[in-house]
């Protein structure tokens, strides 16, 4: 199953609630939530019709061929019903966890996996972020040695971006025409 097969268009792992404002947003999320656990139900169901249909094939005699057929009927019937609670559903499930669990291994190896990969590389951002700090200080200290006048211009003016700065993100978003200006929500 790729990504084209799927009927979701979020992320991997993603709910994704179709909703304009807050509260259709947050309605939109009791949905899927409540497909999820339709879902789940469903897997619940099939899992026994399969035990039972499996039960039944093993134990087969001609006698038991209406229950056979009434238990594949019903198979058949739950699978259609979950392929219908899927198309309400849009869940991604990456094809790492797929393989996973078909070469029957835990699926939670691959969140581990994830996560111990994100801790590795922001351990490699730190170190990199730390190290040009450092250079920024000793480059500093080295000018100031050299070009002290210099130096001292460069912290005022960089002293008075930052009141500047601290001073605008604290002041009222007022256009020059005297609009408010919209507040942007990332």
């Amino acid at each position: 199953m790729d990504s084209s097969q799927s009927p979701a268009a979020g992320g991997n792992g993603t709910l994704i609630s179709h909703g304009n404002d807050a509260a259709a947003s947050a309605s939109g999320a009791d949905d899927s939530m409540q497909n999820l656990s339709q879902i789940s139900n469903s897997i619940e169901k099939t899992l026994g019709l399969i035990h039972q249909l499996s039960l039944t094939v093993s134990t087969f005699n001609s006698a038991l061929q209406m229950p056979l057929l009434q238990r594949i009927n019903g198979l058949v019937a739950e699978l259609d019903n979950m392929v219908k609670l899927a198309e309400k559903c849009n869940i991604q499930v990456p094809m790492e966890v797929v393989n996973l669990i078909d070469d029957g291994k835990n699926p939670d190896e691959f969140t581990k996996d994830v996560i111990n990969n994100c801790i590795a590389k922001n351990q490699i951002t730190k170190g990199k972020t730390d190290a040009l700090k450092d250079l920024r200080k000793h480059l500093l200290e080295e000018l100031e040695q050299n070009f002290p006048d210099e130096v001292e211009t460069f912290r005022e003016n960089r002293a008075a971006a930052a009141a500047e700065l601290k001073r605008l993100a604290q002041a009222p978003s007022v256009l020059p025409n005297g609009d408010a200006r919209a507040k942007v929500e990332h």
